[in-house]
């Protein structure tokens, strides 16, 4: 029996992980579980990374998590049916038991990821467990929520980090136990990426687990937009409900620190020529003319002493940087805290999109969020549009503001590694 939503739970205070009978492949029914995966929904590079994952197996995640049909809700309704038909063919099975999951991500390059899956309780910002630090897109979420009704489920995780202490209660110390004994399954994908799970049934780990995560608070790493939808979808279904909790991916940045990345703009419709001439002057700029590696160097280095971006699209790099501080001050606001005045994604959606470019920064007919700096470029290049290249903040910024409530502009960092999409997932009915 799925224990979230039972009502002794709402007496604990802090962080409220609750063990959930988890949906897995069968490997005997699919191609491989590295063919049934997915990066999360929004990392998908629609249309080529889409088809890719339609086309590797015909199991596979994407085909819930980015169901295609001609209207919104015939696509959610084909993810319900989807969802449904896997189970009554035992593609999907549930675990017999509730447990927690401890999942490992290694890569060829010495990086380790190592957290807890659970159902999570869902909680305000105003009680300060679950800091979100970016803003969301109305749409995205309405999207999202509109897909979790439809299916009943959550369908992939959320990434969340907490900072552990390092003693031998902690819920690491659990994790890194747990490790030691065979996984319930092991598989690489694509990107060079090993991936193993493991379940926590035992009583008293799932308690030390839970125990020691009521002591501290959350950054949201990725995923404000189905957290934001979790939020929702709890206001709308009377509590104590299975919608009281959201399905996560709990890491101790502690012990296994994260990746920062930065996430791209792809500005459709605006040659790069045209985005050049909006400048004016407003901005320092220099055409390089090197490889995406070679710029992306010259960028960290602009960055090291203001605001700096890459656009490209035309075959080159163009460095911009030194904006005019006149500018600054008539286009970002001045009642925020100086660290957040000054990110380059603040001046890039204050100054840049709001009053050079004129590109609303929620109208996806003019605007795509895109992680991969390779397929921002290329998409920049084939389209006729302009990639905006940006340099990732540090993580201790990022937190930082997020303690103090301050949200950042929407996609402005990309942690990882992400959880793969496809290896656990959370039925509520269960």
């Amino acid at each position: 029996m799925n224990t979230a939503g039972h009502p002794e739970a709402t007496e604990r205070r802090g962080l409220e992980l609750t063990p959930f009978r988890g949906l897995r492949y069968d490997p005997d029914r699919v191609g491989g579980l590295a063919a049934v995966t997915s990066p999360p929904y929004d990392v998908v590079v629609r249309p080529d990374g889409l088809h890719q994952l339609q086309d590797a197996d015909p199991h596979n995640i994407v085909r819930l998590i980015l169901p295609q049909a001609a209207t919104p809700a015939a696509r959610n309704e084909q993810a319900a049916r989807t969802l449904r038909r896997w189970l009554s063919e035992g593609v999907l099975a549930a675990d017999p038991e509730p447990g927690l999951y401890v999942y490992e991500q290694r890569d060829g390059d010495g990086m380790l990821q190592r957290g807890v899956i659970g159902a999570l309780r869902v909680t305000e910002p105003s009680e300060g467990l679950v800091l979100p630090h970016e803003d969301v897109m109305p749409h995205v979420v309405a999207d999202r929520a509109a897909l979790m009704r439809a299916t009943s489920a959550n369908l992939e995780p959320l990434l969340l980090t907490y900072r552990g202490n390092g003693t031998a209660a902690d819920a690491t110390a659990v994790i890194e136990r747990t490790v030691e004994r065979p996984p319930l399954f092991s598989t690489t994908t694509e990107d060079g990426f090993s991936h193993r799970l493991w379940s926590i049934t035992d009583p008293a780990d799932l308690a030390r687990v839970q125990s020691d995560l009521t002591r501290h608070q959350a950054l949201i790493a990725d995923g404000h937009h189905r957290w934001a939808t979790y939020r929702r979808l709890r206001a709308e279904h009377p509590s104590p409900s299975p919608w009281d909790y959201g399905l996560v991916l709990l890491v101790d940045t502690a012990r296994y620190p994260l990746r920062v990345r930065a996430i791209h703009r792809l500005l459709h419709d605006l040659p790069v020529a045209d985005a050049l001439a909006a400048l004016d002057g407003h901005f320092r700029v220099r055409r390089l003319e090197v490889p995406l590696a070679e710029a992306l160097e010259t960028l960290a280095d602009a960055a090291c002493t203001g605001n700096a971006y890459l656009l490209a699209g035309d075959g080159a790099f163009h460095l911009l940087d030194h904006p005019d501080p006149a500018l600054l001050d008539r286009t970002v606001p001045a009642d925020r805290p100086a660290a957040w005045r000054t990110l380059d994604a603040t001046v890039l959606h204050a100054t840049l999109l709001a009053h050079v470019w004129h590109i609303p920064e929620d109208d996806p007919t003019r605007i795509a969020y895109i992680h991969d700096t390779a397929a921002t470029v290329s998409k920049a290049e084939r389209d006729g549009g302009t990639a905006v290249l940006m340099h990732p903040v540090r993580e201790d910024v990022v937190r930082e503001l997020a303690r103090q409530g301050v949200t950042m502009p929407r996609k402005s960092t990309s942690f990882g590694p992400k959880p793969a999409s496809g290896l656990v997932l959370r039925a509520l009915d269960l």
